[in-house]
C-alpha cells in the first residue's frame, strides 16, 4: 500500500513490478484484463494474465501495405504503435446474437436470456483507441437510440491508457486531436520511461476505480524534472509523426467535391475489399440476418459487421444505391472525415493509420485528400488569376 496521499490527476512514478501489481489488482477485482501480445507475427489483443505475455522488446514497422515486427534495443513494454484489431471487437462484437425465439405447441416464444458480460479492462489502450472508444460511445449511447449490449459492457469497463513516446510512420493522431497524450477517458494513465538504465512509468488516475488501484502500489510523486522529460518525449512524438491530415475545412471540402476526378482515380486501385473498414475503431456498419435451423423450431436474430464497400450493402429494392467502387469508396471517406461530423460533432478519423497500413494496395487517406486540395486550391488560384 502507498504511504503517498493519492490525488486524481497527479502525476506518479512507478517501476516495471508496478505494472504487474496492476495486472493482479484488476484480476482480484473480477476483470478480465484484455491487452497486446503477438499471435501469428501481429500485435493483436487479446486476455493477459502476467506482463511476460506483453511485446516486451518488440515494435511495429508501419508502411502503406506492409505491416512487420522487429525487435527494439531495449526492453519496453508499451513499444508499439497499432496492431490490425482495435478493442472496438469487445464493445461492438462481430457478430452477435441479439434474439431468439423457439417454436413450442405451434406457437413462437421469445427466448429472453439475459447474457453473461465479463467485466472487462482494457489494458494498454493507445490514445488514438481511447478517443475511437469515446467517438463510439456518441454512436451506441449518447443517441437517441441506445446499444443495451455496448453500454452494458461500457459500463463496467476500466481502461489503462499508455501513451506514446514514439509516433510510427503511419500515424497521424496529432491531426485528429486523439494523441499521442490521452487527456481524458481512462481510469490509469501511463508513460513508459527508459532513460539510459533507468525503466520507470509514469502514471496518473483519472477516475475513482483509478485511485482505488494506484493506492495499492509503492509509488512516489513525480519529479518536476522527470515530468519535463515526459514532455519532451510526447512532443518528439507529435513532431514526428508519419503522417498528416489537413482537417481544416475538410467537411466543406469533400462535401462540394464529390464529382472531383480524383475519385475515378482512387476507384481504380481500390479493390473494395473493405480491408480498411474491418481495421477501422469507429466503423460501425452492420447486417441482421435470421437463421433458422433445419426443423424450423428454432430462430436466430443475428447482427455482424458488414462494409460499406459491400454492394450488397446499399442495395434496396431495385438494386444497389452505390454500385460503383468510385460511389463506395467515396461514400466511406466522406463519412469518415465530412458527413461524421454533422452526425456526431467529430471527425470518425483518429488518425491510428491502419487503414494505411492494411489496405492491400496501399491507398493513403490522407494523401488522396491532399491531393484533391491541392487541385482544389489550384483550381481557385488560377481561376482567381483569370478573374483579375
Amino acid at each position: 500500500m502507498s504511504k503517498v496521499k493519492i490525488t486524481k490527476g497527479t502525476k506518479y512514478v512507478v517501476g516495471v513490478d508496478a505494472i504487474e501489481s496492476i495486472l493482479t489488482s484488476l484480476k482480484e477485482q473480477n476483470y478480465k484484463t484484455i491487452g497486446p501480445t503477438i499471435r501469428d507475427e501481429v500485435i493483436i489483443y487479446d486476455e493477459l494474465d502476467n506482463i511476460s505475455e506483453l511485446p516486451i522488446g518488440i515494435t511495429d514497422v508501419h508502411e502503406s501495405g506492409s505491416y512487420r515486427l522487429i525487435e527494439r534495443a531495449d526492453k519496453a513494454l508499451f513499444g508499439y504503435n497499432v496492431g490490425p484489431f482495435s478493442f472496438k471487437k469487445y464493445l461492438f462484437p462481430p457478430r452477435l446474437t441479439i434474439l431468439k425465439t423457439k417454436r413450442v405447441d405451434g406457437k413462437i416464444s421469445i427466448i429472453r436470456k439475459d447474457e453473461h458480460l465479463d467485466k472487462l479492462a482494457f489494458f494498454g489502450v493507445k490514445p488514438c483507441e481511447l478517443q475511437a472508444i469515446l467517438i463510439q460511445d456518441k454512436i451506441f449511447i449518447d443517441g437517441e437510440y441506445v446499444d443495451n449490449y455496448y453500454k452494458k459492457q461500457r459500463d463496467a469497463l476500466f481502461i489503462v491508457t499508455t501513451n506514446c513516446t514514439e509516433a510510427g510512420s503511419s500515424c497521424f493522431c496529432t491531426s485528429t486531436d486523439s494523441g499521442p497524450e490521452a487527456k481524458s477517458g481512462f481510469d490509469l494513465a501511463i508513460t513508459e520511461m527508459i532513460i539510459d538504465n533507468d525503466h520507470s512509468f509514469l502514471i496518473e488516475a483519472g477516475s475513482k476505480s483509478g485511485l482505488k488501484v494506484l493506492k495499492e502500489l509503492d509509488i512516489k510523486k513525480a519529479s518536476a524534472d522527470l515530468i519535463n522529460i515526459e514532455i519532451q518525449k510526447l512532443d518528439s512524438a507529435k513532431n514526428n509523426m508519419g503522417r498528416k491530415l489537413n482537417t481544416t475545412n475538410l467537411k466543406d471540402l469533400l462535401l462540394e467535391n464529390l464529382n472531383h476526378p480524383h475519385w475515378e482515380d482512387i476507384a481504380k486501385r481500390c479493390t473494395s475489399c473493405g480491408n480498411c473498414t474491418m481495421v477501422c475503431p469507429t466503423c460501425f456498419c452492420s447486417n441482421i440476418e435470421d437463421v433458422t435451423s433445419l426443423d424450423g423450431v428454432e430462430n436466430e436474430r443475428v447482427r455482424s459487421w458488414d462494409s460499406c464497400f459491400s454492394m450488397e450493402y446499399s442495395y434496396i429494392h431495385g438494386g444497389a444505391v452505390r454500385a460503383s467502387i468510385k460511389s463506395r469508396y467515396r461514400q466511406w471517406m466522406t463519412h469518415k472525415l465530412a458527413s461524421w461530423q454533422e452526425q456526431f460533432d467529430t471527425l470518425g478519423c483518429v488518425g491510428c493509420g491502419r487503414c494505411i497500413v492494411w489496405c492491400q494496395v496501399g491507398i493513403d487517406i490522407t494523401k488522396e485528400t491532399q491531393t484533391i486540395q491541392k487541385q482544389v486550391t489550384a483550381q481557385a488560384e488560377q481561376l482567381a488569376e483569370v478573374e483579375n
